[in-house]
């Protein structure tokens, strides 16, 4: 599942923007990393994201997208 929203996003932002996606990690380790150098995209497992709890880290920043 997570090699398949990476490649979907690497397909989307290539479309519509012409950047060109580096993607980082193995999907069984829970995490996948998308660059496209300005903006990077992180994709988590749910088990790696309760680990990790991002949101708890970033409580106090502005949310610009948030996706599920």
């Amino acid at each position: 599942m997570l090699k398949a929203l990476a490649d979907a996003i690497d397909e989307q932002v290539t479309q519509n923007y012409h950047l060109n996606a580096r993607i980082e990690g193995q999907p069984q380790d829970g995490w996948l990393l998308v660059d496209f150098g300005e903006v990077i995209v992180h994709i988590f497992s749910p088990d790696r994201r309760n680990y990790y709890r991002l949101e708890e880290l970033w409580q106090h920043g502005k949310v610009l997208l948030h996706l599920q």
